[in-house]
């Protein structure tokens, strides 16, 4: 059975805010992070929808920091540390146990295509093995749709075997609900914690032995994803699902990661949310409202959200 003092839940690739020049906004991205939490949301910070690539190690490593240093409970951290360089990977893994992290979130070192599971293999081992730390809980991170490098049946079952205590679980965002059951069936009865990659799959995931769902669209809809989380046994169970993905399927006819900043950025009143660093690029004012518009017809609302003060549509232009 799986820990239960073990992060679980719904956790959000918390978005991360940048100023004018391009730097990371850590003011903003801590106000983020602590609208997330009480939404009852974990923060998966420096994931794909953080950006994270776009980040340096140090710009990592001090977010990170900030957090902390505010007062976030690192239980409720699982940050992204899977890097191509494996020192790259090492250090951020090392700072985030020595913080108290939950876990970190490990990509496989995804610019060589065609690796094999024995070259997976040994990257995850050397991190492990050089970070040292019988704390370090890795839950590693299968996104084929981006790395192209996939995290395979067997090579969990190698790392399981191998180190036992530090495999703790994985993120699947493969878009792909028979490769998540598959997954589910062969090692959330041992206690290995399977977290699906997008809430469309919550429910089932919940129904299968899995652990949570971790979200693009958590940094946005947090407090229904997670109330779905806690109460996936109710009556309701089917109807709360239904409702998260009519949401889940308005970002989606948006380039994502832009759409959940303008979505911020309308229902704080603060556009500076809406900035992203190439070569992403920001919505269209157009398709901003249209993003807006939609979400208004479904009533979604942002409760809470620190400055909540929905700005005004721009009107169209003649």
């Amino acid at each position: 059975m799986s820990d239960p003092r073990r992060i679980g839940g719904v956790l959000a690739p918390v978005v991360t805010p940048f100023t004018a020049d391009l730097s990371p906004d850590a003011e903003r991205f801590v106000r983020q992070c602590r609208w997330l939490l009480s939404q009852n949301v974990g923060l998966a910070v420096f994931g794909t929808n953080s950006e994270a690539n776009s980040l340096s190690v140090e710009e990592r490593l001090e977010l990170l920091d900030r957090l902390v240093g505010a007062g976030v409970d690192p239980a409720r951290l699982m940050p992204g540390t899977g890097c191509c360089a494996l020192p790259d990977s090492v250090r951020l893994t090392r700072h985030a146990v020595k913080l108290g992290c939950a876990g970190v979130l490990m990509l496989p070192p995804f610019y060589y295509k065609g690796v094999s599971d024995e070259g997976l293999f040994r990257s995850f081992a050397e991190v492990i093995e050089r970070v040292g730390e019988a704390r370090l809980r890795v839950y590693l991170y299968h996104i084929p749709p981006v790395a192209q490098v996939p995290i395979t049946l067997g090579l969990v079952e190698r790392l399981l075997r191998a180190y036992p205590t530090q495999t703790a679980g994985m993120k699947d965002s493969s878009g792909d609900w028979e490769n998540t059951r598959a997954f589910l069936d062969a090692f959330a009865p041992s206690g290995f914690d399977v977290f699906a990659g997008s809430e469309p799959f919550l429910l089932r995931t919940m129904r299968h032995g899995g652990r949570g769902c971790i979200s693009a669209t958590a940094n946005v809809h947090p407090g229904p994803i997670a109330r779905l989380h806690e109460t996936w046994q109710g009556a309701d169970a089917d109807a709360q699902q239904a409702r998260l993905d009519e949401i889940r399927a308005v970002f989606a006819r948006f380039p994502m990661i832009p759409a959940l900043k303008a979505a911020i950025a309308h229902w704080t009143g603060d556009p500076a949310w809406a900035t992203v660093r190439p070569p992403l690029v920001a919505l269209a004012p157009e398709q901003a409202r249209a993003l807006v518009e939609e979400l208004g017809r479904r009533e979604f609302t942002m409760p809470g959200l620190a400055g909540a003060r929905p700005a005004p549509l721009q009107t169209r232009s003649a």
